[in-house]
């Protein structure tokens, strides 16, 4: 086969030009990257403030409320103290949202230190902590076998802890509710996975899956603050992996994650 050479020539002020445009390029993108981790920090420290400065009015709600009941149950009727249980039970919920979001503004400071993960014991310890709270629960997980992963154990932890606590929510109704931990090779090297017979849900909406606030479920349904699965993918991509989902509706759902042994 013949092999066929081109020659590009350019004179000086073409080369020149050439340089000077991308050193501009360059420039605009290092001013970009500035401006992006700025508006990140100002975003986290915002989310921080906000957070924090929540907790006092909700103590005073929840403080005044208590106070009320014991004071006056019995004067009250039962409608009366039904609904200061709702607003009780709403400053509970708002708690726990609050917490999550301290959480969620956290994972852009938190380093992420990087210890070799046995994978496999990792999951069975949190596992044997949801059977501890879901005592009446008939639910069983396979675990398959996993190759010792590169991560933060802490971070990790975290993830499988809202992955498995997810399946175990989504899979009330099941008897048995049955779900499944383990990995597959792919392109990017080792996949993790967390596989439930629960729910599932519409793949239209997988998009939504990870955002902030973002619940394809009301309250009443299943409980939930809707950051949970926000803070696994932060946690992923402080790792320098992916997540995704697949589901269906009412025959279950699938999360995969990658956590490369090398920071992306």
């Amino acid at each position: 086969m013949r092999q066929r050479t081109f020659v590009i020539t350019s004179g000086p002020d073409e080369l020149k030009d050439l340089s000077l445009t991308l050193d501009q390029m360059a420039g605009e993108v290092r001013l970009r990257e500035q401006q992006l981790e700025n508006a990140n920090k100002e975003l986290e420290s915002f989310n921080y403030s906000v957070s924090h400065d929540l907790r006092a009015p909700l103590r005073a709600i929840a403080g005044f409320s208590r106070m009320i009941l014991k004071k006056e149950a019995e004067r009250f009727d039962e409608e009366t103290r039904r609904h200061f249980q709702v607003i009780m039970d709403n400053v509970e919920n708002m708690g726990r949202i609050i917490d999550d979001l301290l959480a969620f503004s956290r994972l852009g400071r938190q380093e992420v230190t990087k210890v070799a993960l046995d994978m496999e014991a990792l999951i069975r310890d949190v596992w044997q902590e949801l059977m501890a709270i879901h005592p009446d629960r008939k639910m069983s997980l396979a675990i398959g076998k996993m190759p010792t992963a590169s991560g933060d154990q802490t971070l990790i932890r975290q993830v499988y802890g809202n992955l498995l606590g997810n399946a175990v929510k989504f899979t009330q109704g099941r008897n048995p509710a049955m779900i499944e931990t383990g990995c597959i090779a792919g392109d990017e090297g080792t996949v993790y996975y967390v596989r439930d017979n629960g729910i599932g849900f519409d793949m239209k909406y997988h998009d939504v899956l990870f955002g902030v606030f973002k619940r394809l479920h009301t309250n009443e349904e299943y409980e939930g603050t809707g950051i949970g699965l926000a803070i696994v993918q932060r946690i992923i991509h402080r790792h320098g992996g992916r997540i995704w989902a697949e589901g269906e509706v009412d025959k279950g759902a699938t999360f995969y994650f990658t956590i490369p042994t090398q920071q992306g």
